[in-house]
């Protein structure tokens, strides 16, 4: 059987062929029109130039019916996407030359990403407008693609949780969260809570449509605070595994995506939760107030430690950033959630290997699964998807307020590695318990009581969906 050709030419006068990356338009018809579409159908438009190209990501579907050959796609810029189609009528012939190049143009435009996702969206009604960005911003993208959507929106904080945990995983290929990053911090922690917890979260990915103020979800994934750009995301999202962490405070567990924060950096984001409407500068204000009143945070520090070496961290990295997953040896036996736990929780005696880090004078302690922890915040350039370790930056006191000040403002721009005040490690696990009860903990940018709690992580153990299916897409060290 012969191949189906990279090009079809229609009437003699347009040409649509495969270049590379791109699906180039040649159309020397007297009369040309683009139309645009909305998710309704349809809508005239402006003529359209005789030569036209559509990058092969930014191509949504193509299909042939009675009325002829549509293509939809999205023309985009850094931060904004719009869908638009262009319409060629078809003589009968011509439709059976059409068919399969159009298979050939999805196959190509799509590769390993899954067409047509069914998309269990869910909208944080307590996010500012993201319900009206969604459906104006999203959801037009999702049509033109032919996804199936079904939209839900939480009525109650933790309702996400409950959707996720008696989800019928067998009807979608994806959860998407309309939110900030707390909306996948509920999902994630309700498919934990399921009898079939880890074929759960290894079964089904979780992305984000940025509508929150972190978003750091959104900009590890797809690069971009945007919400159609992250739709655009999803739509052609490679399915990527994603290391989990459990946390274990008293006598819960409970998971985390992104990071565990306490200290300094805990206290200038949960103290200053009033003042969102600063901006970016709340975390410089957040810094200066916080450092004006307290620099230390006594505690006992042990880390299951792998890495803690500047360059062996970073030539770790180099070597693993685009290697494709391995998956790890099978677990030990489950815990009461259905997640295995190698270590123990925290009220177990703590692991004679562990090294204990001296924290008396511990200034900041931020564990993290991902390299940016919100926009502009590239803290963990060395993080990687599944290495199976996370990363964990410590500063102390004693080097001083003002030293401190210049290496948490530093930080944002991952320059982690040139600080000298900055230690920067690679764990599978640890234990950090305050030795008293004044300050903050955040994980995944949620309060969480100020008292002892251990960490450890899953390889692989969760799904997402990116656009590399391999990697972050925050650059690695400076």
């Amino acid at each position: 059987m012969h191949s189906p050709p990279h090009s079809l030419t229609l009437a003699q006068s347009v040409r649509l062929s495969i270049q590379d990356d791109t699906l180039s338009i040649v159309d020397d018809r007297p009369s040309r029109r683009k139309t645009q579409r909305s998710c309704c159908g349809l809508l005239s438009g402006s003529d359209v130039a005789p030569h036209y190209t559509i990058p092969s990501y930014n191509l949504l579907n193509t299909y042939v019916a009675p009325g002829g050959l549509t293509i939809t796609f999205v023309e985009s810029t850094d931060d904004d996407a719009t869908v638009n189609a262009l319409q060629y009528p078809l003589a009968e012939k011509e439709q059976e030359t059409a068919a399969p190049w159009v298979e050939q143009v999805l196959e190509w435009a799509y590769g390993r990403a899954r067409r047509h996702k069914r998309l269990k969206v869910i909208i944080n009604s307590f996010c500012d407008n993201a319900y009206h960005r969604y459906k104006t911003q999203a959801d037009p993208i999702f049509a033109a693609a032919q996804c199936q959507v079904d939209v839900q929106k939480t009525e109650y904080r933790g309702h996400a949780t409950d959707i996720c945990e008696a989800l019928d995983l067998n009807a979608y290929d994806a959860i998407i969260c309309c939110s900030g990053d707390g909306l996948p911090y509920e999902a994630f922690n309700g498919l934990a809570k399921r009898p079939d917890a880890q074929d759960a979260l290894a079964n089904i990915a979780v992305a984000m449509i940025p509508c929150g103020s972190g978003n750091a979800m959104a900009w590890n994934l797809f690069d971009t605070g945007s919400v159609s750009l992250a739709a655009l995301g999803i739509v052609k999202g490679l399915e990527m595994p994603m290391d989990l962490l459990s946390i274990t405070q008293g006598d819960t567990h409970t998971v985390s995506f992104l990071s565990q924060c306490l200290g300094v950096l805990a206290d200038c984001d949960l103290k200053t939760e009033h003042l969102r409407w600063m901006g970016d500068h709340r975390f410089l204000y957040g810094v200066f107030a916080t450092l004006a009143q307290r620099t230390s945070y006594p505690c006992d520090l042990a880390i299951n430690v792998v890495l803690d070496d500047n360059a062996q961290i970073q030539e770790h990295y180099a070597n693993k950033k685009n290697q494709p997953f391995t998956p790890p040896p099978a677990p030990n036996p489950l815990s009461p959630t259905g997640l295995p736990l190698k270590f123990g929780t925290v009220q177990d005696p703590l692991p004679s290997t562990w090294e204990i880090i001296p924290a008396d004078t511990l200034a900041s302690f931020y564990a993290s699964n991902m390299a940016v922890v919100s926009r502009d915040t590239n803290f963990f350039p060395a993080s990687l998807a599944s290495d199976g370790l996370m990363d964990i930056m410590t500063i102390d006191a004693s080097v001083g307020w003002i030293k401190a000040l210049e290496a948490i403002i530093k930080l944002p721009q991952a320059k982690c590695f040139h600080l000298p005040h900055v230690q920067m490690r690679k764990a599978a696990a640890y234990r950090l318990t305050p030795r008293d009860g004044d300050g903050c903990l955040s994980v995944d940018g949620e309060r969480y009581p100020f008292e002892a709690f251990q960490v450890e992580i899953h390889q692989g153990l969760a799904r997402v969906l990116s656009k590399s299916g391999v990697s972050y897409e925050a650059p690695g060290p400076a």
